[in-house]
């Protein structure tokens, strides 16, 4: 990927001057467009799992698929994840809590509740996500149960 100043790659939204969407009160171009463009790696699963909410909100899919698990890639289901992120509305991200996943550790979970409009309703997606660290880059491996 090139470094550098990018060319605005959404439509909806500026980089410099939209807020962005994982619910940090950072511009996006400060936080998660960071890691969506390429230009550095999140350091905690924190970091990752707020750039993969941002990433569905953005329809940025791609990414979703180069930040899970790479034993999970090739089953990808890319037009079911591109279609869902789609016909949604992202309304906000709320973080309940996490464990380890800093950036001297291999694995973590968050626990997270997304809320999307969908069909005119409002929807909440509660999960609590597991991720691992691989060569020095985290990734998503899947949901769990909760305890």
């Amino acid at each position: 990927m090139t470094v550098g100043v990018p060319d605005n790659p959404w439509k909806h939204c500026s980089m410099q001057t939209s807020k962005c969407p994982c619910g940090s009160g950072k511009d996006l171009a400060q936080c998660c467009g960071l890691y969506l463009q390429g230009r550095a790696l999140p350091e905690t699963a924190m970091a990752l799992m707020r750039s993969r909410y941002s990433a569905y909100v953005l329809q940025e899919i791609d990414y979703l698929k180069e930040t899970l698990w790479p034993k999970f890639q090739p089953a990808f289901d890319f037009e079911g994840t591109a279609r869902w992120a789609s016909e949604n509305h992202w309304v906000g991200l709320t973080v309940i809590q996490f464990q380890n996943g800093g950036r001297d550790d291999r694995a973590g979970t968050v626990l997270f509740e997304a809320n999307y409009l969908s069909g005119g309703q409002m929807h909440k997606h509660r999960e609590l996500s597991k991720f691992r660290k691989k060569a020095g880059r985290w990734y998503y491996v899947e949901a769990i149960a909760e305890t």
